[in-house]
C-alpha cells in the first residue's frame, strides 16, 4: 500500500475540520483518498476542495503543504493514500 502514499497530515484543525498534508506525491480534486492513523481508525472521501494559503488549487504537487477539509477527525501523523 506504501506505493499509494499520497502524504502525510501534519495539522488538524477541528474547529473548521480542516487537515494540513504535507504531500509525497501530486494530489487533485476528484482524487479518492484514504486516512489510515492505525487498523481500527480509517475512513475514505474524494477530494472536492483543496488550498495553499487559502487560494483554491486545483491539483498538489509533491513537497507542498495543502488544506483539505475532511468529514472525520484526521490527527497529525495520520498517513494519506489513493484509495
Amino acid at each position: 500500500m506504501d506505493d499509494n502514499l499520497v502524504g502525510k497530515v501534519v495539522h488538524y484543525y477541528d474547529k473548521i475540520e480542516v487537515v494540513i498534508i504535507r504531500l509525497e506525491k501530486p494530489l487533485k480534486i476528484g482524487d479518492k483518498i484514504k486516512f489510515v492513523k492505525d487498523d481500527n481508525n480509517s475512513f475514505e472521501q474524494t477530494v472536492d476542495s483543496m488550498q495553499i494559503e487559502h487560494v483554491q488549487i486545483d491539483e498538489g504537487k509533491k513537497g507542498q503543504e495543502v488544506g483539505i477539509k475532511v468529514s472525520q477527525v484526521a490527527k497529525e501523523g495520520t498517513l494519506v493514500y489513493l484509495a
